[in-house]
């Protein structure tokens, strides 16, 4: 096990770890909205010097250290009280993220998730059945909403991924929505992933007949796969069920895929950062088949057949 980065000397001065700990607070509050473009500012930040990392775990252990906590709660009902010690010198920004803290604020993408009846937090699935029998499996970070028109069940996946199981014999069809995409089922099984804009539908069972935002129509039959984004479809393609529906079984499975697009997917499961430091190791092919519960054991599994150092702290996991 090791040791905490809080508890280990550093060689900055006391002036730099100042720096560092006003910056790292900064950055709790920034990365709660993240963009893309904040995202690799962190990590560049991050791997600037060593100060910043020590910083960003010992800002992490206050944000979710019970004063600030009592805090945010105190905040919540119209009370303000001073955290003592070290947080009085940080009051502004901590502040303003307890504010954040106490409401739905934890769930990320806080618009799309107030319309959701269902959500899930990272790492977490959730089983569902909707009114008309179907049954619907949430996948990690989802937010999903259902209700009948007109006498129809109509699916709202608005973010995230979802596997529907869609029996025979059902008098209407399942009308599923994801962002540009419009699909009408009726006895099949089928999953749909909606990030960034962009929907992918892969078909394991059965015939699904969807429609673009562009009125674009196609139907899918068992094996295929497609994407779905403004612009309308993309090519349709033969799905690797085996991969790409394992996370429906709990496992995470890759052959021969590049190591960055195997981190990119690992951190859809951990709650926390994985930061990559080594560019030589995004090519590396990885194969491999894991437990999607565990990111963490996954992570050490790549690091030792990549044969890359493995750095565990409180909520980042650094490669290097």
């Amino acid at each position: 096990m090791t040791d905490s980065p809080v508890t280990r000397p550093s060689a900055a001065g006391p002036d730099a770890r100042a720096r560092a700990m006003d910056e790292a607070l900064d950055w709790l509050v920034r990365l709660q909205c993240a963009t893309d473009a904040d995202t690799l500012a962190f990590e560049q930040w991050l791997s600037a010097a060593p100060e910043n990392a020590e910083a960003y775990v010992e800002a992490e252990a206050l944000w979710n250290g019970t004063p600030l906590r009592q805090a945010a709660t105190q905040m919540h009902h119209g009370r303000r009280k001073s955290l003592r010690g070290r947080l009085r010198s940080h009051w502004k920004p901590l502040a303003t993220a307890a504010v954040l803290l106490v409401g739905l604020f934890t769930f990320g993408n806080l618009p799309v998730r107030l319309q959701a009846d269902h959500l899930t937090v990272v790492g977490e699935r959730q089983r569902l059945q909707l009114d008309d029998g179907a049954k619907v499996l949430l996948n990690t970070n989802s937010a999903f909403a259902s209700d009948l028109r007109e006498g129809r069940q109509v699916a709202r996946l608005l973010q995230g991924e979802a596997y529907f199981q869609i029996a025979g014999g059902g008098q209407l069809p399942l009308e599923v929505q994801a962002g540009p995409l419009r699909a009408q089922v009726r006895d099949t099984d089928f999953a749909v992933r909606y990030l960034d804009g962009e929907a992918q539908v892969r078909v394991q069972r059965g015939d699904v007949d969807l429609q673009a935002d562009s009125d674009q129509r196609i139907r899918l039959s068992a094996g295929d796969s497609i994407s779905v984004g403004p612009q309308g479809f993309g090519q349709r393609q033969r799905a690797d069920l085996h991969k790409d529906l394992a996370w429906v079984d709990g496992r995470l499975v890759f052959e021969n895929c590049p190591l960055s697009q195997v981190l990119a997917e690992v951190r859809r499961y951990y709650p926390g950062w994985i930061i990559n430091r080594n560019s030589h190791l995004d090519d590396m092919a990885v194969t491999g088949n894991y437990r999607l519960d565990q990111p963490l054991e996954t992570l050490r599994a790549l690091a030792h057949i990549t044969s890359a150092q493995l750095h565990e702290y409180p909520a980042v996991v650094i490669l290097n």
